[in-house]
């Protein structure tokens, strides 16, 4: 019987510079292109620093939130030119009510700093919710899981591997 080769492991693949976003688009398959940059801690939005960085549209860089939706945690994937409408949040999960969630809940539960929270590779896996808009372009970028990464890849894959519903979350 034929031995199969040893995979390397989660740990040997991060400490070779890789996030758990990076980990699991690559463990995917997907294809994706890493963005780093310099990060200005006294920049005053880490995705607009982020598109000025990148030389993209911020209509293509989407930043992800977390809230709380009728006491669930929940990810919201919005561009970084406008907000997050949270009545909208409620309703495409099928709840009644949503707030931001405590950042350090958010935290702790992605695994993430804020400002680096990356809707891929999340601690505990969340409901997400990413803003239609994102179907109008064919790459996007979000966090790689820390501040000064970003990853740019389909909106099609971004959804498939974080089971996300499309909906028009986002407002200007």
């Amino acid at each position: 019987m034929a031995k199969k080769p040893n995979k390397p492991s989660k740990a040997k693949k991060q400490q070779s510079g890789g996030t758990p976003a990076t980990v699991a688009l690559t463990a995917a398959g997907v294809a994706y292109t890493v963005h780093a940059y310099e990060h200005d801690p006294a920049h005053p939005s880490y995705g607009e620093e982020a598109a000025e960085a990148m030389g993209v549209s911020p209509e293509r860089v989407f930043k992800t939130l977390v809230a709380d939706v009728d006491g669930a945690l929940t990810v919201a994937v919005v561009p970084v030119a406008g907000q997050l409408d949270l009545k909208a949040l409620a309703a495409a999960v099928g709840g009644k009510r949503a707030a931001m969630a405590d950042p350090a809940l958010a935290e702790r539960t992605t695994g993430y700093v804020r400002g680096g929270i990356s809707p891929l590779g999340q601690r505990k896996r969340l409901a997400t919710v990413l803003d239609a808009s994102a179907s109008r372009h064919a790459t996007i970028c979000v966090s790689a899981g820390r501040r000064g990464l970003e990853v740019e890849l389909s909106p099609e894959d971004l959804a498939r591997l974080t089971n996300a519903v499309l909906a028009p979350v986002g407002r200007a």
